[in-house]
């Protein structure tokens, strides 16, 4: 089995040998993670809600594959399905947490409960998976983690305020993750920040009152392939980069703008949500 420790970070590493589990697998990013993990000679699993698409991707991939799908929020769970994974081929090399939803609401107009939801999928599920390899990876004295946050996990942007509440919380926990576990035990880990990406996450969305949104978003659609963020997401990951910004055009210069000169960003973003609030209060 290969492995990965932090000592590698700055080299170019391949994923040939390597176990590399993937969540959300069934589709958008995730699948093409999956494939292009397949691609460079990966063992895949593959988890998501939907068995019978699981079952789809893993049937056309080149390369040894378990389908383990499960609930996200069925925290309960997650360690037999855990064990599974690790006892599939004698450990997991890689764990790319991907599963999550987001939200079309203004925070007026937002239950309660689509905020416990979306912390639930997009939070507490990735936490309590990578709490539960953790363990193997510090053993052994190597491994990777991955999380997809999003550009919205650094900016807060009107609409989401569940998705970026979510998004922001993954940041915290893995940037203070690495801190603890990076030099100390030889697990890498990489925080990805996607901006908009052409897949279905805008027409599964949560409306304010946690109906599918079913609405579909411009930017969205117009995004970047999902082959090609997957593509930027493999090659960060290779090289040990602890952050990998998979954004482009307005939502690039957006992220940095909130590093370089936050009140112009603020500014920005207020904006924006006064456009909102003014269509909402003259409907």
């Amino acid at each position: 089995m290969a492995t990965w420790s932090f000592l590698d970070r700055g080299k170019q590493m391949d994923f040939d040998g390597e176990t590399a589990w993937v969540t959300g697998a069934s589709s958008g990013i995730s699948e093409a993670l999956a494939r292009g993990l397949a691609q460079r000679g990966a063992a895949v699993i593959l988890s998501g809600r939907r068995l019978y698409a699981l079952e789809a991707v893993a049937a056309g991939l080149d390369t040894p594959t378990l389908v383990l799908p499960f609930e996200a929020t069925d925290l309960d769970a997650l360690p037999a399905i855990a064990e599974r994974a690790i006892a599939w081929r004698g450990g997991v090399d890689l764990l790319i947490n991907n599963a999550g939803v987001t939200q079309r609401s203004l925070a007026l107009d937002t239950d309660f409960s689509v905020y416990r939801r979306i912390m639930e999928v997009d939070y507490f599920g990735p936490v309590r998976l990578t709490q539960l390899v953790l363990p193997h990876m510090v053993a052994r004295r190597s491994g990777r983690l991955a999380v997809v946050s999003s550009v919205a996990g650094k900016v807060g942007v009107p609409l989401r305020t569940g998705y970026c509440s979510a998004k922001h919380a993954l940041v915290g926990y893995f940037d203070s993750l690495r801190a603890e576990i990076e030099q100390a035990y030889g697990v890498g880990v990489s925080v990805i920040t996607p901006g908009s990406v052409a897949t279905q996450v805008a027409l599964n969305a949560f409306s304010g009152d946690g109906s599918q949104h079913r609405q579909a978003d411009p930017n969205i659609d117009n995004g970047m392939p999902a082959s090609q963020a997957a593509r930027i997401i493999l090659d960060g990951i290779a090289a040990g980069q602890r952050e990998i910004p998979v954004a482009q055009g307005g939502e690039l210069a957006m992220l940095n703008l909130r590093a370089s000169d936050p009140e112009r960003a603020f500014a920005a973003t207020a904006a924006w949500g006064a456009s909102l609030a003014a269509a909402r209060d003259h409907a």
